[in-house]
């Protein structure tokens, strides 16, 4: 009989069922991974809500990409990992019991991590974003948005050396921005307001630095207008719900770079995540503190909810699997 697992299928708008699908065998070169769980991304929430580009149904376990667990089986010419060896991945269908990967796109996990959730991926971004910005010691940045990604590049950037203005509209993300090193908070409640106040913080300098961590047109105006005259805007959210229109006059008059952090290259990729594993097992990164809700398979609707609405002390959902 055709080995069977369990996989959420997004099958309307809004709408996941789980469902007893093939369990997928790994090709040579691959890897297949029992999971333990898997992270919630906001890249979920647009397909999950339906787009004029989404489809249904969805691919078995289709938009997890944040997985962790023990390595099941080998495909052939696998080398480099054994089964029974925990690893996060950069996965593709992760909200199901199993996943495949090329076995060059896992990080074994090490011990000081055993019985923790690793969704090592979204921190992985983190630390690549951190690199395209190319932020220096004693500079002023200003990060837009405080959830998880804006959490831990508040630290990197802090720990850099950095002075870091963490902006976001929760107060107590800004309380958790304060935690992980933020030396000023603003509240994002006014767009001219928060200009002020920056310009009032910087001396009317600015800041050499800004990252937009929300993927919406406000707060990419709002980064814009942060940037000093000759810094970097590093555009790190996620802008996939249509068009956006930029200040070019006002990107020209300052002579800005603006950089992209989103990377395509698995080798950058998997730096990133190697990186990522090394910072979240030294200590470095709390990811216990960011990792806030969990769902099982069942209720993974529910999750992907929760990361569109936040509720009260939401930074982060992951799915487990029993």
């Amino acid at each position: 009989m055709e080995a069977v697992m369990k996989a959420a299928v997004l099958v309307a708008p809004g709408r996941m069922e789980v469902h007893d699908v093939a369990m997928p065998q790994p090709a040579a070169g691959e890897v297949r991974i029992r999971l333990e769980g898997c992270g919630v991304c906001a890249s979920n929430i647009e397909p999950w809500e339906g787009r004029a580009w989404s489809t249904f149904p969805g691919a078995p376990g289709g938009m997890g990409h944040e997985g962790w667990g023990v390595v099941d089986a080998l495909g052939v010419g696998v080398t480099a990992v054994a089964p029974g060896q925990r690893v996060t991945l950069l996965g593709g269908n992760g909200f199901a019991e199993y996943d495949v990967a090329r076995a060059d796109q896992v990080v074994a996990l090490p011990e000081a991590l055993a019985g923790r959730a690793v969704p090592g991926e979204p921190v992985a971004c983190a630390m690549n974003i951190f690199r395209r910005s190319d932020l220096r010691a004693g500079q002023t940045v200003a990060i837009v948005g405080i959830g998880f990604l804006g959490a831990i590049l508040t630290k990197l950037a802090s720990d850099a050396g950095a002075r870091v203005i963490a902006i976001s509209r929760r107060a107590e993300s800004l309380a958790l921005a304060t935690r992980f090193g933020a030396a000023e908070t603003v509240a994002m409640d006014d767009h001219w307001a928060i200009i002020e106040r920056v310009t009032a913080m910087t001396g009317e300098a600015m800041c050499e630095r800004v990252i937009e961590a929300v993927g919406k047109q406000w707060p990419l105006d709002l980064a814009s207008a942060l940037v000093g005259f000759g810094g970097r805007l590093v555009i790190a959210g996620y802008h996939q719900d249509g068009a956006r229109q930029v200040n070019m006059q006002d990107w020209n008059w300052k002579g800005i770079d603006v950089v992209n952090a989103h990377e395509r290259d698995p080798r950058a990729a998997m730096r990133g995540l190697e990186e990522a594993v090394a910072a979240v097992a030294a200590g470095r990164i709390d990811l216990d503190a960011l990792v806030t809700h969990r769902f099982p398979l069942e209720r993974v609707g529910e999750a992907i909810a929760a990361t569109r609405d936040k509720p009260e002390g939401f930074v982060k959902a992951v799915v487990t699997y029993a």
